[in-house]
């Protein structure tokens, strides 16, 4: 059985490169915001861009306003994009087991999404469910927004963050090799010590582009025996005009500042 992790590192090195192309589309930012629109502007980023991006990254958020026809757009973007890219769908689910275990039904099953965002804030029991998939988990470890410091980064009783206890979790779940961690590309003073810990566990690496993140350290610390995955979204899609030729462009210049580094 091919697992998860071997799957997309195959895909990264195939397509040479790091790059994740979030999907994060907003409607009221298009001329026309109709979600048939919305539906058909995200089938020609997807077909401008599947021979470079190895990944797309789908913020379930963005869709799920819209009540039913924003779950028949998450239906449609998993079959365009099929087996040409890896799809994670970054839902950041995390409930107790039977809950969790709908959840994984709905997005690995149904929804057909390669790999999915959790919260470890419950435990290793919400997270269980969705590890018996041969499919992906990406696990939020330390991620890119000012919040945080409020509990990612505050420090137990003998000293040690929550971040590291993340971390020694799920390398102790990752019996399956599907595990992989979302690590913030703006947290650059604690990359090398999060490196050091999770060994070989591949990262998913948000914070590029608009929040900051050093692109090049990211990918040099990232790589080292492992998988630094580089997602951008809005450094991608308001590039110019946010017409598909200029998402083309963007997914270009990214894809040659990665290359340049691996």
């Amino acid at each position: 059985m091919n697992n998860f992790n071997k799957k997309i590192k195959e895909e990264c090195r195939k397509k040479n490169n790091r790059l994740c192309l979030g999907l994060d589309i907003d409607n009221n930012n298009l001329k026309n915001q109709s979600l048939d629109y919305m539906q058909d502007y995200i089938v020609d980023i997807i077909d401008a861009t599947i021979d470079l991006c190895p990944i797309y990254k789908i913020n379930f958020a963005f869709y799920e306003r819209f009540g039913s026809q924003g779950f028949k757009i998450l239906e449609n973007i998993s079959k365009v994009i099929d087996n040409r890219a890896i799809t994670i769908a970054d839902a950041k689910r995390g409930d107790i087991g039977n809950s969790s275990k709908f959840y994984a039904e709905g997005i690995l099953d149904y929804l057909n999404y390669d790999s999915l965002t959790v919260s470890p804030y419950m435990g290793i029991d919400s997270i269980e469910p969705f590890i018996k998939y041969n499919k992906g988990v990406f696990i939020l470890c330390l991620t890119s927004n000012p919040g945080s410091k409020n509990l990612q980064k505050r420090n137990d009783h003998r000293g040690i963050p929550i971040y590291q206890h993340i971390i020694k979790m799920a390398l102790e779940m990752n019996v399956n090799n599907n595990i992989s961690l979302v690590v913030g590309a703006t947290n650059v003073d604690y990359l090398n010590k999060i490196k050091s810990l999770s060994m070989d566990l591949p990262w998913l690496m948000p914070g590029v582009g608009f929040q900051g993140g050093n692109l090049e350290e990211s990918i040099k610390i990232g790589e080292n025996k492992g998988l630094a995955i580089i997602n951008v979204s809005r450094g991608i899609l308001t590039h110019g005009e946010g017409s598909i030729d200029d998402i083309r462009k963007a997914t270009e210049i990214y894809t040659n500042q990665i290359r340049s580094v691996l």
